[in-house]
């Protein structure tokens, strides 16, 4: 049990004399199998993100937050979180913050863990619920405040959730972290939640709900562009009906939902929305990445790899470009590290390597020649000369020989070993372990422990043939095309995929979406658009409904999605940075048009908001040198550029862009701003008659929006001059 704080004794205050320490618990078994074979031989919550166990980021930020006492509810593999815990700062730091483990081998759900976790009561008040691979620096204080006051006005108010806008994708109907997107109704006046829903079937385009729902209500909203946060603030109460209603399993499918239909207990569920803070769920692969690259560019901070919350003693350097170093790491004078890289300590980085958008762990060699794109290289691993890596996932101990190539959306467990030349096809999975005969539901154990006896595979072979696949004498033609597994030339088992092949690996993969994906995604798109309606009374997926009167959307609503639009704008011409295909780069810029209802403008606006962000990235000392940057991207990016300017009022809209980022985000540019429009001129990107009417419009505005006019004077008179005499020639 924790122990008693010492900073609390006793008092006369008659609110210290009911204050009740402020508890929280956490999940270490996210009771999924999405991060297999990885999780056969360690728990998620241990497996690094940015170089740190996740477990590590839900602590700290439950610490942060004012939280007191966390149990943390261990299952599979519980030995191996127990003895992490025991050697941590959080068990050997006195204060008054205290971590015990609970531990139990039969539970195969939440539902099963929260039980245990009711009878053993420890659980003295409202308490945090939250799964250990939670990420989060959000302030708890006005949620806990509203969780509060509901329940002195309500008792029946027994958890709010924490929910964050997150605009769905029109193509692939998921969210940026890789789950499917979620329908949600909620009160607007009071934020009650009324209907939940996680798994809808997209391909009837229609959501139907009970007429009951506004029964007694004088609105609701519909949204599918909210992301579920995994963070709720629960009453004691939650516990007890766990252990009523034993049918409760999953926390949102069973209990969630379960409550929201039940008319007679009456207990109610209520959300509490984010806006600049950031909370997020490691649930798959795709969103292990979302997040990783999250905390690079520091959407998380302080929770990031600079700041020192993790008790690993390391001073990471931040260094421009937003590259961390660590202590003792060995780089070649000819190896280049590019933006948003982590190098672990006492890493070697060999001649002529090319690392960028990746984390490289501790103890790492690579060699000569090694390229490596957007992966991630858990500790002690060795790459050797001349290998490629694409948005692959490498744990501890893997060793690459000499050119092999991982291509993107591989998976290599704990010390595999691909021999030389050897190309892993995507979205491969490769374990020493061989896969397991019988697989559980996606909803049930994450992982098993070593002596649950599931595994019923072949031993593994090794040393194998390179890109050839043997199979053992005697072994049948019938056996040959049925098999689901083979070998690779090394030390390692290809796992096959669930049925339909790797067909559906894209969609939670850590590598970007294909663009063959995002084209039929796209002509999905279109026919669902020119499709008709096949029921024009049921409710529309979003908005908001109102009795008798339209929905309407606001101009704080506007402005919202304009915000989100740019920086996922933003985010999509961060991968073209890392080096995605400007095809696939338009694809995705095009899917997001679709999705928040933009034109071809504001994606002009928003790309070159971005380009104009990327010229500030590098290192400046001078005007001279920020104006050197910013030529240097737009000639790198001018055909990308070029694609989204069509018409006159697309190349206006990158002019206001302009204006509008030198006076407000990105004030360095505010003496430079003719110097550019010369440049966009020079290299036709802008024409003369945009410059020439955005000028003209300038002319009756205030003087305070003239500046940049005024700053321009002699370029717009020389470019009506040369208009004047082009007329003159033409006549």
């Amino acid at each position: 049990m924790a122990q008693k704080k010492n900073h609390r004794t006793s008092s006369d205050d008659p609110e210290e004399l009911t204050r009740t320490v402020l508890q929280a618990v956490l999940l270490a078994d996210s009771f999924a199998q999405k991060f297999r074979p990885i999780t056969l031989e360690r728990p998620k919550v241990l497996l690094p993100l940015v170089n740190a166990p996740m477990i590590e980021y839900t602590l700290a930020w439950l610490e942060s937050v004012g939280v007191e006492e966390v149990f943390v509810f261990c299952c599979a593999h519980s030995q191996q979180v127990k003895s992490y815990l025991e050697n941590s700062q959080w068990t050997k730091q006195p204060g008054a913050f205290s971590v015990t483990t609970i531990e139990s081998h039969d539970a195969i759900s939440a539902g099963d863990a929260l039980r245990v976790i009711y009878t053993h009561g420890i659980i003295r008040g409202d308490f945090i619920l939250i799964s250990g691979d939670t990420v989060s620096n959000m302030s708890l204080a006005k949620a806990l405040s509203e969780h509060k006051d509901r329940r002195k006005k309500d008792p029946l108010a027994i958890m709010t959730m924490v929910i964050k806008h997150s605009k769905p994708s029109a193509l692939t109907h998921q969210t940026r972290l890789g789950n499917d997107e979620i329908i949600m109704a909620i009160d607007p006046g009071t934020k009650e939640l009324l209907y939940y829903e996680d798994k809808v079937d997209l391909s009837q385009h229609l959501i139907s709900l009970d007429k009951m729902l506004l029964a007694d209500k004088s609105a609701l909203s519909l949204h599918n562009d909210k992301q579920d946060c995994y963070i709720d603030i629960c009453s004691p109460e939650v516990l007890s009906l766990f252990t009523d209603n034993f049918d409760y399993q999953h926390l949102r499918r069973h209990f969630v939902k379960g409550l929201l239909i039940d008319d007679i207990m009456g207990y109610k569920i209520f959300t509490h929305e984010i806006q600049s803070s950031y909370a997020a769920r490691v649930d798959n692969f795709r969103s292990y990445d979302t997040i990783s690259k999250d905390i690079l560019q520091r959407w998380t901070y302080p929770f990031v790899p600079d700041v020192q919350y993790l008790g690993n003693g390391l001073q990471i350097k931040l260094d421009r470009e937003g590259i961390y170093k660590a202590p003792e790491v060995v780089q070649s004078r000819s190896a280049h590290i590019d933006s948003f890289t982590v190098l672990g300590n006492a890493t070697t980085v060999g001649d002529n390597a090319v690392i960028y958008n990746s984390v490289i762990g501790q103890g790492c060699t690579i060699g000569h020649n090694v390229t490596i794109e957007g992966s991630y290289i858990w500790d002690n691993v060795k790459i050797e000369d001349g290998c490629k890596l694409s948005h692959a996932l490498v744990c501890d101990g893997v060793h690459l020989r000499a050119g092999v190539v991982l291509e993107p959306g591989v998976i290599l467990s704990f010390k595999v070993e691909v021999g030389q030349q050897i190309v892993v096809p995507a979205y491969s999975k490769v374990s020493l372990l061989p896969q397991p005969s019988k697989q559980d539901s996606d909803e049930e154990l994450e992982y098993a422990d070593a002596n649950t006896g599931i595994i019923e595979s072949p031993s593994i072979a090794t040393m194998m043939n390179a890109q050839k696949v043997d199979f053992p004498r005697g072994t049948s033609d019938a056996d040959r095309s049925g098999t689901s597994e083979f070998y690779v030339s090394g030390a390692g088992y290809i796992w096959s995929s669930c049925e339909g092949g790797n067909e559906d690996e894209w969609r939670h993969s850590i590598a970007p979406i294909p663009a063959d994906k995002l084209s039929e995604s796209l002509l999905n798109a279109f026919a669902d658009v020119d499709a008709p309606d096949q029921d024009t009374s049921c409710i529309p997926a979003s908005g908001e409904l109102l009795p008798d009167s339209a929905s309407t959307v606001g101009d704080g609503e506007d402005y919202r999605d304009s915000a989100d639009f740019e920086k996922e704008v933003e985010a999509t011409f961060q991968r073209a940075l890392a080096g995605v295909d400007l095809e696939n780069v338009i694809l995705e810029i095009n899917s997001l048009r679709l999705s928040y209802h933009m034109s071809h403008a504001d994606c002009a606006g928003a790309l070159f908001h971005s380009i104009m962000k990327a010229a500030l990235v590098p290192s400046y000392s001078s005007k001279n040198d920020l104006y050197a940057n910013a030529v240097k991207e737009i000639i790198k990016w001018r055909d990308l550029l070029k694609h989204y300017l069509k018409t006159l009022d697309e190349e206006i809209e990158v002019i206001l862009k302009f204006e509008e980022i030198s006076v407000e985000t990105a004030r360095e540019f505010s003496p430079l701003v003719s110097n550019i429009l010369s440049c966009l001129y020079d290299k036709e990107i802008l024409s003369e008659e945009a410059i020439l009417s955005w000028a003209q419009e300038k002319e009756g505005a205030d003087e305070s929006d003239k500046i940049f006019t005024k700053q321009s004077e002699q370029f717009i008179k020389w470019l009506r001059e040369a208009s004047e005499e082009e007329d003159e020639d033409k006549d």
